[in-house]
């Protein structure tokens, strides 16, 4: 390693500040070099160190790239020690993606949908949602392996694939499901403390006449336990990370005791009894015993049940008439796993609002009943349907992309990110299928759909299943509430965070300010404040919908993602996770939508709007980002079919419309002379059509040949474009300055190689080439050139195994690596494979640079063998040649020591007769560095011949070989020397293309 490199420990890439974007160009560009190494091992590329670095130098800063994710600053400080050893799948994806999955709804809700559906229709609610996050994770695997994802997390995954519009519309649904989902476990929260820990610690009792008490209680309640964790979230979010294991635990905890109950159930089912009057159920927390009378010391008296539905003495009391007619039965709320209970709980049980959950096929003797009783019985809080119930379960399958929010801190991301959430996913739906048959096959009907405990004495329906103890899944479901809440309230205001830093919603900007610590202070307040919203609603049930719909949008977005990249096959798209298809990414987005409207399509209709008035903010207010999304490369791939379908046939005449090429005329100080003829111009837009306006201030116009035959020979598509001028260099100058229509405009230029430019009479064959080199390097444009292009293969051509070999000399762009991976999609090169060499200088480490490399192209997912070429360095000081002006003057009688013929033309040959000239010399080193016109040239013909050595020796039999293509000489009077370098450079390869970079980034390491 050289020690320049060595002495710069900062980050290629790191994380992004206002409304930059990750630096997806300039991470890869360093103009660090030495020039007394450059100079003397790569004189032919000199001229290049300043805008592009040698190979071994970006390699070593890519080897000090790190990822750091958005946190507090302590907390990143803190664990600075343990970030060398890195999470792996199971810590760092698998075990977040479980605490987030698993949650309130299996403990709350759970047994409720079971007894409310049944089993089948309860196991058809878990498939599909389950199948619907495990087609999400499918996509988001693709989408997180597609390049290295940095701070923003799950956000930052989904703009860079959708575009800032749609990046932006999904980002806040993600915020908004992300923070009503801390509203959710809030309640849920909530609901355990005040019905199943502390009831008498209500505020309000939930009597007759006080129907919304409960509510009251959940707002106020609520309201002060979000207050404690926003305080908590603001003031230690280390420890909030520190404690979310002790969080998991409890969920495991919890699913065990569960598991170890159903087991337990077979053996011996528990003492735990439901009071049944007729067919009803009843609130056994208001009696001791489900007895009407019983008898003491002989005497036959009332129990406290009979008091509930009876006035006066036992002799003479006035008894509700359903009561004197049905009898008491207890029945056992969980008969166990043998009892044969599966087969009442098979099928659907909807209630009605405000009616009594009564037990199925138990008879009873009807009557008019008196309501001031049926206060006394457990009710339904309201209608249950199967929309309904998908609306409630689905956030109980959310919390997918915790594993990508950390993939800063993974050691390997691009594997434990796929593998960690479907592993997650499989296991929590193994959990869900398996709860949903295992509470149907234990616990009694009634029981199930009792809610809220109400029949077994205010007990946690799920925790009367419960071994040891019932009170191990209310303790460990109220801390994992707990600690989801502290959760949310922690991730979501980073994502408002990083989407205000992106500045695509200028209003947002106040929410990426933070405090010095790190902590989104003004992100954390709004979240609060929304997170209120969702506690003043005070039901669980009514909350879940909601967050359901937010969290659909962003999944559906995730699939539609990986489905426009997939469809459009965009060279930036090389997933290390295989296992997807476009098939599926759309299955996805059909199940995510069809789901939403299944839950409920008013609150669907409102999401969908609301995301639309993001995206047309966006689209009109926003800040302009190219972050090169699909959405755009679907345009662009739109426009290039629609201009080609415009080109089979002349339109129609009902379709036709000015078409104008406007030609204006400029004064001495470029300025228009006729602005009226604009004017003009846009009245006659009414008609709609295309517009150009030019203006020419030297040169010709043009004309059309039948080029197309040519085109369609080849199976070209593309538009024909023929200029004719007064000279060919004028021409193509036109062609590579004008060509293109709007974004349809060209930014590589492809040319043939001047064959035989030595034997020509003239020399305006290559002069031509090397002012076009110098023009496309002007415009900022790619050039290749192709060498012996008559024996690259035709469309019909099926070349055998060899190899595609780039030689990597210097990084322009990284058009070198794009160029083999393209052409090994067509069916022509596909069974070739690629090889990368690169040339390791004396200085260089060249181990460690072969290890950078392999890490490189696997972050770039391109499967390449890699190779480092040690290249011993030529000592000029001692070997410089000699060059007598004198004598050389009588081969040029006409050169001066001004002129342009004073850089003579050395040939191979030429070097070598000086070399051996040398030898035989005994020179001086002060007259070695008395030459100075022809030192460069001896130097980058010295550095062709070596380097044309080792390429012929390594790659004399590839298929194809890619070169780094130097840059013409600033001076035009060495450009004949130029075209040597590259004779010499290529001789003895049979295809070569010579590729001269834009200098723009074409391929990144970045999602």
């Amino acid at each position: 390693m050289k020690e320049e490199d060595k002495e710069e420990p900062h980050t290629a890439a790191g994380p992004y500040l206002g409304d930059e974007t990750p630096r997806e160009t300039s991470s890869l560009i360093s103009t660090d070099h030495d020039d007394s190494i450059y100079g003397k091992n790569m004189a032919l590329y000199e001229d290049e160190m300043d805008s592009t670095p040698m190979v071994s130098s970006l390699l070593n800063k890519l080897a000090n790239y790190t990822n750091i994710t958005q946190g507090v600053i302590e907390h990143e400080k803190a664990e600075s020690e343990d970030r060398i050893q890195r999470m792996g799948t199971f810590i760092g994806v698998f075990l977040p993606c479980m605490q987030n999955i698993l949650g309130v709804i299996l403990f709350l809700r759970l047994t409720w949908i079971v007894g409310s559906a049944g089993i089948m229709e309860a196991l058809a609610i878990v498939f599909m949602c389950c199948s619907c996050t495990m087609l999400t994770a499918i996509s988001m695997s693709a989408i997180a392996t597609n390049g290295v994802v940095p701070a923003g997390g799950s956000y930052y995954m989904i703009s860079r694939a959708l575009g800032p519009e749609f990046g932006g519309a999904v980002g806040l649904c993600f915020y908004l499901g992300t923070t009503f989902a801390g509203s959710m476990y809030v309640l849920g929260t909530m609901e355990i403390f005040l019905t199943y820990i502390m009831p008498n610690a209500a505020v309000f009792k939930a009597e007759t006449g006080e129907p919304n008490g409960m509510q009251n209680n959940m707002r106020i309640y609520g309201t002060c336990c979000l207050a404690i964790m926003a305080l908590v979230v603001f003031v230690g979010v280390r420890y909030v990370n520190k404690l979310a294991l002790v969080f998991l635990s409890c969920v495991m905890l919890s699913i065990m005791a569960i598991y170890a109950g159903v087991i337990q159930s077979a053996i011996k089912p528990p003492d735990s009894q439901v009071c049944l009057l007729g067919n009803r159920t009843l609130q056994n927390s208001k009696f001791d015993k489900c007895l009407k009378t019983e008898v003491i010391n002989n005497v036959t008296t009332p129990t406290k049940l009979w008091t509930l539905f009876c006035e006066g003495d036992l002799g003479n009391a006035t008894c509700n008439e359903y009561f004197t007619q049905n009898n008491l039965t207890v029945i056992q709320a969980v008969p166990g796993l043998l009892s044969g209970v599966i087969s009442d709980n098979m099928w659907a049980h909807y209630g009605q609002d405000k009616k009594i959950v009564e037990k199925e096929g138990k008879s009873s003797e009807q009557t008019s009943d008196n309501t001031s009783e049926i206060s006394y019985y457990v009710l339904n809080d309201f209608t249950t349907f199967f929309t309904l119930l998908v609306g409630i379960y689905f956030p109980s399958v959310t919390g997918i992309m915790a594993g990508s929010n950390r993939s800063g801190d993974l050691r390997d991301p691009q594997r434990s990110i796929p593998t960690g959430t479907i592993m997650a996913i499989a296991t929590t739906s193994f959990i869900y299928i398996s709860c949903v048959v295992l509470f149907g096959a234990c616990i009694d009907g009634v029981v199930l759909r009792d809610k809220y405990g109400e029949s077994v004495r205010g007990t946690l329906v799920v925790a009367t299943l419960a071994w040891p103890s019932s009170w191990v899944i209310v303790i460990g479901s109220f801390f994992s509430c707990c600690g989801a809440g502290l959760q949310s309230l922690t991730g979501a205001p980073r994502i408002l965070q990083a989407i205000a830093r992106d500045g695509i919603m200028p209003f947002l900007q106040v929410f990426g300010h933070s405090r010095s610590n790190g902590e989104p202070t003004w992100a954390l307040l709004l979240t609060a404040a929304i997170c209120e919203i969702g506690i003043l609603i005070g039901s669980l049930d009514n909350v879940a919908p909601i967050l359901s719909m937010f969290f659909l949008m962003c999944y559906l977005f995730v699939n539609l993602a990986c489905a426009v990249q997939t469809l459009l096959r965009t060279p930036n798209w090389r997933p290390r996770f295989k296992f997807y298809h476009w098939s599926l990414s759309f299955l996805g987005m059909s199940l995510s939508l069809s789901l939403m409207f299944v839950s409920s399509w008013y609150y669907a209709l409102v999401v969908l709007l609301i995301s639309g008035c993001i995206y047309k903010y966006i689209e009109y207010r926003g800040a302009e980002k190219e972050w090169g999304d699909g959405i755009r490369g679907l345009s662009l791939n739109a426009a290039q079919y629609a201009l080609i379908k415009l080109e089979e046939a002349p339109p129609h005449t009902k379709n036709w419309r000015p078409q104008l090429l406007v030609l204006l005329k400029l004064d001495s100080d470029l300025g228009v002379k006729h602005p009226r003829l604009l004017s003009f111009n846009s009245q006659l837009k009414a008609g709609k059509g295309l517009t150009i306006v030019c203006s020419v201030l030297e040169g010709t116009y043009m004309a059309r040949e039948n080029i197309k035959a040519a085109m369609a020979m080849e199976k070209t598509k593309g538009f024909c474009h023929v200029v004719v001028s007064s000279n060919q260099r004028d021409g193509f100058s036109h062609l590579i300055q004008s060509a293109g229509l709007g974004g349809m405009k060209h930014n590589a230029v492809l040319i043939a190689w001047p064959a035989n430019w030595k034997q020509a009479e003239s020399s305006l064959s290559w002069k031509n080439f090397i002012e076009t080199v110098r023009e496309t390097t002007a415009v900022h444009q790619a050039l290749l050139v192709a060498k012996n292009i008559d024996t690259f293969p035709t469309n019909q051509d099926r070349l055998a195994e060899g190899t595609i070999d780039v030689w990597w000399i210097v990084h322009d762009g990284g058009l070198l690596m794009l160029l083999p991976f393209l052409l090994r999609q067509h069916k022509v090169w596909r069974r070739c494979k690629m090889r990368i060499f690169t040339v390791a200088q004396m200085d260089d480490n060249s181990i460690q640079m072969k290890k950078d490399l392999q890490m490189f192209l696997y972050h770039l997912r391109l499967d390449a063998k890699v190779e480092v070429v040690e290249m011993v360095r030529y000592n000029f000081d001692q070997h410089k040649p000699k060059i007598n002006y004198n004598s050389h003057a009588t081969l040029n009688d006409k050169a001066t020591p001004t002129s342009d013929r004073v850089h003579m033309t050395w040939t191979k040959e030429k070097l070598i007769s000086e070399r051996n000239r040398l030898r035989e010399a005994n020179m001086t080193v002060r007259d070695i560095f008395n030459m100075k016109p022809d030192q460069t040239n001896v130097r980058r013909m010295h550095t062709a011949v070596k380097l044309n050595e080792v390429v012929v020796n390594k790659s004399q039999g590839a298929q194809l070989v890619l070169l780094n293509m130097p840059g013409p000489p600033k001076n035009k009077g060495g450009d004949e020397n130029y075209m040597e370098f590259l004779e010499v450079l290529t001789e003895g390869l049979d295809r070569v293309l010579l590729v001269r970079g834009s200098g723009r980034e074409v391929i990144t390491i970045y999602s």
